[in-house]
This record gives structure tokens, C-alpha cells and sequence, in this order.
């Protein structure tokens, strides 16, 4: 569902030094590098993409269809395509996904619980240190 070019643009920004405290509901995809306390869900009827940047914290659960995370998450993250965890991910929380992808340094505090595929098995993948 996602390669490079088939993955959705990154419409919106919250800004470094940006703060929302509330539920947000966003569309195609959402970088974030401030802060966050509420769920952040992505529109179910299209894909999505979401970035959380090493700057970012978020409190609240992450709904999306392709989640990338290099800040810090306090609460459950469900990923519906791919999950991928940066070096400097830090997740409190359970993580639900179909593939997952975590680079050395990121960590979990929390239950890595693959979503149910009827197809096949969900993909795990190491990304190797590379520096």
C-alpha cells in the first residue's frame, strides 16, 4: 500500500514549540514536532501518514495507517499498514500493528500486539545500526 510514490503528502504541521491539548482528526498526513495531549486519529476512509518528530510529545492514542515515530508516545499506538520506530522512539504504551519496523535505540515500555491479518503473518523487520 505504501511505497514512495503512493504515500500520501504531509498536508499539516504542528509546530516545534506548538502545543494542542484535545482529540485531532486529520487527512492524508500530519507531521508533528510539538506537543500533543489527546488522541490523534487518522480519517479511516483514505490512507494516512503520520510522523512524530524526535522534538514531539504526544499523550493520548495514535490511530493511523502508516505511523512513523522519532519523539515520545505516552499511550497505545495502533498502525494499520506499518509501524516504524526511529532510534530515538520512545514509546509508553501498547503498540498495534500489521508490519513493524524499529531501528536500534527506539524503545517500548509496553505489549508489541500484531493486528489479526487473514492473509498473512505481519512482517517483522530490524533495521541494523548503521552508525
Amino acid at each position: 500500500m505504501f511505497n514512495k510514490k503512493k504515500q500520501p503528502p504531509i498536508r499539516s504541521l504542528i509546530a516545534q514549540g506548538s502545543r494542542i491539548d484535545g482529540d485531532l482528526i486529520f487527512s492524508d498526513g500530519l507531521r508533528i514536532d510539538g506537543a500533543v495531549n489527546g488522541t490523534v486519529t487518522a480519517n479511516a476512509a483514505q490512507p494516512s501518514i503520520l510522523v512524530i518528530s524526535e522534538t514531539a510529545r504526544l499523550t493520548g492514542e495514535i490511530r493511523a495507517d502508516h505511523v512513523i515515530i522519532n519523539g515520545a508516545v505516552l499511550g497505545p499506538v495502533y498502525a494499520a499498514v506499518m509501524l516504524e520506530l526511529q532510534p530515538k522512539a520512545r514509546i509508553d504504551g501498547d503498540v498495534h500493528y500489521k508490519a513493524l519496523e524499529m531501528h536500534h535505540g527506539a524503545i517500548i515500555a509496553g505489549r508489541l500486539c500484531p493486528l489479526a491479518d487473514t492473509e498473512e503473518k505481519p512482517t517483522l523487520k530490524l533495521a541494523a545500526n548503521n552508525a
